[in-house]
């Protein structure tokens, strides 16, 4: 078997022991396919949690080396450590999350705003995990509140259909700038 190994340039430069992999990089290629296909609603793959666990277990692999090997030279720095983590992470997570602001201000309508909102703040503070395990789904409880507020509306399966778009007329209207 016959692996590729060359330097990476500028986000490695940290790490000249370490040469790049071009079959672990395949291997996070496939292990987000799942995830990828799950989001995209493709039957089959109701799994996709799967493809993040195996996603997870490369990149330990991979920081478990990078963490062994400046052990061994005696360069390991806990700061060092996560301040290339923040390097890399953050400027991604911030596009995301302003692309995502700005997607939610034009598309969705104020009670969904103020979930987003909450969703937002969360994952500013890292704390996706405790907001989403608190408030699991937008279209449970809430929605059916401000959904039945509309005089002549009741949340049956029956008028859901006229009870969204009653609500969507009304809400166009009450939205800033809109």
């Amino acid at each position: 078997m016959n692996i590729e190994y060359r330097r990476r340039s500028i986000s490695d430069a940290s790490r000249p022991d370490m040469p790049y992999r071009a079959d672990i990089d395949g291997l996070r290629a496939i292990a987000i396919l799942p995830v990828v296909f799950y989001h995209a609603g493709v039957s089959g793959f109701g799994g996709g949690f799967v493809g993040v666990d195996v996603f997870f277990v490369i990149s330990g692999f991979l920081m478990a080396g990078l963490v062994g090997g400046e052990l061994e030279r005696n360069e390991f720095s806990l700061i060092r450590f996560y301040e290339r983590r923040i390097r890399r992470i953050f400027p991604a997570l911030f596009a995301v999350m302003i692309a995502c602001a700005v997607a939610a201000w034009l598309l969705l309508m104020p009670v969904e705003m103020e979930y987003f909102a909450r969703s937002l703040k969360a994952a500013a503070m890292f704390g996706s995990n405790f907001q989403f395990k608190r408030k699991p789904d937008i279209s449970t409880s809430r929605r059916r509140r401000s959904l039945c507020c509309i005089p002549g509306h009741s949340p049956s399966k029956s008028s859901s259909i006229s009870s969204s778009r009653c609500f969507l007329s009304q809400s166009i209207g009450s939205r800033p700038g809109g």
